[in-house]
């Protein structure tokens, strides 16, 4: 993200999306076979878990928006 400078992008729509984040770990989960990670433990398996969780979601929107400060 931080080559294609989507920090600031993504931290807004994560924040933004609130309970749509959980629609869209959905989403990740069922498009894992086509994405090619259908394996537990991989990276859109932890994006998909992030998703789900509020806090988690809310805690990485904060985290690329301090990140984006630098």
């Amino acid at each position: 993200m931080r080559r294609w400078g989507l920090k600031g992008p993504a931290s807004a729509v994560l924040e933004a999306a609130g309970p749509l984040t959980t629609l869209a770990a959905q989403l990740v989960y069922i498009g894992q076979p086509l994405l090619g990670s259908p394996a537990p433990g991989s990276q859109m398996q932890a994006l998909a878990e992030m998703l789900e969780n509020q806090t988690e979601s809310r805690s990485f929107a904060a985290f690329l928006r301090k990140e984006e400060s630098r």
